[in-house]
C-alpha cells in the first residue's frame, strides 16, 4: 500500500487520486519553485495522513484552517505560514478548475495578517557596500565578479551563478548589456555600468565562451551553495559583523538607489520586481519626516 505523503513521478495506475493532483499540479512548476511546493505538499500530506484524512477528497475549510493552526503550533512565523500554505491553495485550487473536487476549501480560510511594511533581511549601509565590493577585488577576480553582480546590479543568487560570458557580450544604444533569465522564468536586459563591467572582464581573462564565474580554487562553475560561502568569505574579510548573505547584497542594492531619491519606478525596474510594493518594502526611508509629501504639498500650495 503506497503511502499518502509519497509524491512521486507520474505513475497514474499506481497513484491515488491526491498523488495524481499534486503531481499534476507541480508539473506547472520547474526549478525551485517546483522543490519549494513540493514540500509545502508533502507536510500537507503528512499531516493529513497523521489525521486518518484523505489529502484531497472531503477536505473542508476547517481542516485547512486546523493545519494552519497546526503550523502556528509548529513555531512558524505567520509569514512562514503564508508561504507554506501557497503550494497547498494552489493544489486545491487547480483540483477545482479540472473538477476534482466540487468546491476549494481553501479560498476562505483565514491566513495569519503579516504586516510587511519593511523587509525583515538586514541589508548594507552605503559604506558597508563600498567596503564590501572594495574587498572582494582583493579575494579574487571571481569574488569581485560576484560581489558587483549581486550588490550593483541586485542579481539574485541562482541568477548571478547561472551568468555566462556570452550573455553580456552584446552592445545595445552605446550600453554593454547583460541578458539573463529571472525569477519566474522571465528574460531580463540590463545596462553594465564601466565598474561592473571592468569587474567581469577581470574574471573574465582570456575566455570567450561558459560560465563566468568559478570556483577559485578548483575553476568548476558554481551553484547557488557556492554563491553564499563566497558572499559570507567576502564579509568575513570586510570585518562586517552581522550575517550576510546573497539576499542582503540584492537588498544593499536596492535601498542604496532609493535612498538618494532614485525613483521608484527606476528602482523597481532595477529589482525586476511586478508589483512597486514590493520594492517599497526596501525604502528604509519612507519613515523620514523630512521627505514627507506634505512639505511638497504646502510647498505648491504657497505658491499659489
Amino acid at each position: 500500500m503506497m503511502s499518502t505523503t509519497a509524491l512521486l513521478p507520474f505513475q497514474p495506475d499506481e497513484m491515488t487520486p491526491a498523488q495524481l493532483a499534486a503531481v499534476s499540479y507541480l508539473a506547472r512548476y520547474t526549478g525551485q519553485t517546483h522543490t519549494l511546493y513540493a514540500y509545502q505538499l508533502r507536510r500537507w500530506f503528512t499531516w493529513c495522513e497523521t489525521n486518518a484524512l484523505d489529502p484531497l477528497a472531503g477536505i473542508q475549510r476547517a481542516h485547512v484552517e486546523l493545519y494552519i493552526r497546526h503550523l502556528h503550533d509548529t513555531g512558524l512565523r505567520d509569514s512562514s505560514i503564508n508561504t507554506m500554505l501557497h503550494g497547498v491553495r494552489g493544489f486545491f485550487r487547480f483540483a477545482h478548475i479540472d473538477g476534482l473536487i466540487g468546491a476549494d476549501p481553501a479560498v476562505y480560510a483565514r491566513l495569519p495578517k503579516v504586516h510587511a511594511d519593511e523587509t525583515r533581511t538586514q541589508g548594507l549601509d552605503r559604506l558597508e557596500l563600498i567596503r564590501f565590493l572594495q574587498v572582494a577585488q582583493t579575494l579574487t577576480v571571481h569574488h569581485g565578479a560576484l560581489a558587483y553582480l549581486l550588490g550593483i546590479n541586485a542579481l539574485r543568487a541562482s541568477e548571478a551563478a547561472a551568468v555566462r560570458i556570452e550573455d553580456y557580450a552584446e552592445t545595445l544604444r552605446g550600453h554593454r548589456v547583460l541578458h539573463l533569465v529571472g525569477k519566474g522564468s522571465k528574460p531580463a536586459t540590463m545596462p553594465l555600468t564601466v565598474p561592473v563591467l571592468r569587474v567581469l572582464e577581470a574574471c573574465r581573462g582570456q575566455r570567450t565562451e561558459g560560465p563566468l564565474v568559478l570556483r577559485p580554487t578548483s575553476g568548476k562553475p558554481i551553484d547557488r551553495r557556492d554563491v553564499y560561502r563566497m558572499v559570507l568569505r567576502i564579509a568575513k574579510a570586510a570585518g562586517i559583523p552581522r550575517h550576510v548573505s546573497p539576499h542582503s547584497l540584492r537588498h544593499a542594492a536596492i535601498t542604496n538607489a532609493l535612498d538618494p531619491g532614485v525613483p521608484l519606478r527606476d528602482a523597481q525596474i532595477l529589482a525586476r520586481h511586478a508589483d512597486s510594493r514590493t520594492t517599497q518594502h526596501y525604502d528604509r526611508a519612507r519613515g523620514n519626516l523630512d521627505r514627507h509629501g506634505v512639505h511638497f504639498l504646502t510647498a505648491y500650495v504657497a505658491g499659489v
